[in-house]
């Protein structure tokens, strides 16, 4: 009997394998393609994209190219003209190193490169399909290199049916190409989709770039930063306190030319603006960080987007002290708008004009405390116009009137206080199996209240004690959440509309997202670039912009979007609003009723944010308390 059941995959399933951890969608063959196009010294990189990337995906650049042997070895899993040897990983100086982006895109798409190196007569043409060679022949082309991957996931349906829209794809790869065009600042960019060029961008600054890619509203609030030390050097732009905004589109790091993702560097430029802005916003913040490759480490994730650092706190100290003196040069508030009409005229200093001291008539009979039982008091020239009219009522001489109907106010009933009006939510009409827990409790008809705050109903274990404030929040909670499938929301029209700017990608797909803004409750138009206009937002919820900028955001990063999640919130907020309140008067048959629903609740043994809505007295314990 053979026992040996190890196997060596074949070269076909083991690209396909190592495709699926770098070629994730097509914005990441756009990262890979263009990464190889600035190692290879391009100045000038075109994008052409067709049908969110499905179609083509085609990178055009100016760089050195390939010689026919090169464009053929390009191919192969592993080579790479990037490093020699395991020491090069530690003082790399360019994007790519790995050699695995070209033989992984190979493995799901077809290929049609053509290449010529700029002291060639001409080039070579190479055709490849599922990393299986098609064919090689000259071709006449300009110098560089101009790549077609064509068909992505043809040979993976199950791959391909699982990428989002066009339109959701498209925005993934406007993300990926605004962090590539802000780190090559020195680049031209030109970014074409379905024939037309939507980006154009000439080589410059920094500022100029985020002024192209994102807008001038993000531009013109913008301070700069820079320290340098032994250990790195540290430059760019942190936002204006007034330019923070409840999301977080526009923060991004670069280390040596390279982009990345860095928590714990974002606290460093957060806390500086803990005590200045509000709690729920974001600064935006464009820093480039550059340190010898020796103390980095990139070889961390396969797409290159954590890089570990030796010196991490040490750089954390020096991100935090130059965003403080940063926000320290403006006093953290900006400069200070004067109305020059407002401005007082003041005369020219003259020291031959005599100036007189200006005279100052009082009236000593005036006594604002005179006649304060019934008249006014005498009016003299300089107050004649203040005669405060509550004093013309008489002050009560008899205290003991005051406390006349003191006693009758104790006794008096309670006022509820008052609660949404609900009667637009549907009650679930199912009942659910109760709780384990709470099966062993008897007829709900025999109770007593304690305290005016929690329900006791007698059980086989013991004692069963509802907490009837929670046990409330609970059962309106679950009818608001039920509420968003059977129909839409509410809407509730603002007086104000009010703006929002997203970036370029986030704008794209809020685009894509065709009518499910307007079934959640709001009711949004375009305004251009990439600012939009809230004109009504969700009935009985709190914060509606931000639910809303949050949505975009959660599109763009996992292209999923629950509906249900972004109102948990919401509901939460209006339930703890319209329950009864401890020590509230309930009716029996309210309480009767609210013991029916929250044993009928799935989910009827906690809040909905973990608070236990009930605790049991056990027997014996009660047992104990009398012996």
């Amino acid at each position: 009997m053979n026992c040996d059941i190890i196997k060596l995959l074949p070269d076909s399933v083991a690209n396909q394998i190592a495709a699926g951890e770098v070629i994730q969608r097509p914005a990441s063959v756009v990262k890979e393609l263009v990464e190889n196009a600035v190692d290879a010294g391009a100045t000038a990189i075109e994008i052409i994209i067709k049908d969110g990337g499905r179609t083509l995906i085609q990178v055009v650049d100016n760089g050195k190219g390939m010689s026919p042997t090169d464009a053929r070895m390009a191919f192969e899993r592993h080579a790479t003209s990037k490093i020699t040897s395991a020491q090069d990983l530690y003082s790399l100086h360019t994007m790519g190193f790995r050699g695995e982006a070209l033989p992984s895109i190979a493995a799901v798409s077809q290929i049609d490169l053509r290449t010529m190196q700029p002291d060639q007569a001409g080039g070579t043409r190479l055709q490849l399909s599922e990393s299986k060679f098609v064919s090689q022949e000259p071709c006449a082309c300009r110098p560089g290199t101009n790549i077609m991957v064509k068909n992505l996931f043809f040979n993976l349906p199950a791959r391909r049916k699982f990428l989002k829209s066009d339109k959701v794809e498209k925005g993934a790869i406007i993300q990926e190409f605004t962090r590539l065009a802000l780190v090559n600042t020195n680049i031209d960019f030109t970014f074409v989709y379905d024939g037309k060029t939507e980006k154009q961008l000439v080589h410059g600054s920094l500022k100029q770039r985020i002024i192209d890619l994102i807008g001038k509203s993000v531009g013109s609030n913008l301070l700069p930063i820079a320290t340098e030390t032994e250990l790195a050097r540290i430059d760019g732009f942190v936002g204006t306190p007034e330019s923070a905004i409840k999301t977080k589109p526009h923060q991004f790091f670069f280390v040596n030319g390279r982009n990345m993702r860095h928590p714990y560097f974002a606290k460093a430029v957060t806390s500086c603006y803990e005590e200045i802005i509000r709690s729920e916003n974001q600064p935006n913040f464009f820093i480039n960080i550059s340190v010898d490759p020796a103390a980095i480490d990139v070889n961390v994730h396969p797409q290159k987007h954590e890089i570990k650092f030796a010196q991490e706190q040490a750089i954390w100290q020096m991100i935090n002290a130059a965003v403080r003196q940063a926000l320290g040069r403006v006093n953290a508030a900006g400069a200070i708008d004067f109305d020059p009409e407002a401005i007082t005229d003041i005369p020219t200093f003259a020291p031959d004009v005599n100036v007189e001291m200006p005279s100052i008539s009082t009236d000593d009979s005036y006594d604002p405390f005179k006649d304060f039982s019934g008249g006014a008091a005498s009016p003299s020239p300089s107050r004649s116009s203040y005669t405060p009219q509550h004093f013309t009522n008489p002050v009560p001489q008899d205290w003991d009137k005051l406390y006349e109907s003191f006693a009758t106010r104790r006794d008096a009933p309670t006022m509820a206080p008052a609660t949404p009006d609900l009667e637009g939510i549907p009650t679930s009409t199912d009942t659910p199996a109760q709780p384990a827990l709470l099966q062993t409790a008897e007829s709900h008809t025999h109770f007593f209240t304690v305290n005016r705050r929690y329900i006791a109903i007698p059980s086989s274990q013991g004692i069963l004690l509802i907490d009837r404030h929670r046990a409330h929040i609970r059962v309106l909670y679950d009818r608001f959440i039920n509420s968003l499938t059977s129909k839409p929301v509410a809407s509730q029209k603002l007086i104000f509309p009010e703006s929002i700017t997203l970036s370029p990608a986030q704008s794209t797909i809020l685009s894509a997202m065709g009518d499910i803004p307007a079934q959640l409750g709001f009711d949004i138009s375009f305004l251009g670039g990439s600012t939009w206009a809230v004109n009504a937002v969700p009935a009985l919820t709190g914060d509606a912009i931000s639910m809303l900028t949050k949505m975009v955001e959660n599109l763009s990063e996992s292209g999923e979007l629950n509906t249900t999640d972004l109102f948990k919130p919401a509901a939460l907020a209006l339930s703890r609003s319209a329950a009864i309140l401890p020590g509230q008067d309930l009716s029996d048959d309210d309480t009767d009723a609210l013991i029916a629903e929250i044993l009928a609740s799935p989910e009827g043994k906690y809040t909905p944010d973990g608070r236990p809505i009930f605790v049991t007295v056990a027997n014996d314990y009660i047992s104990k308390l009398f012996s």
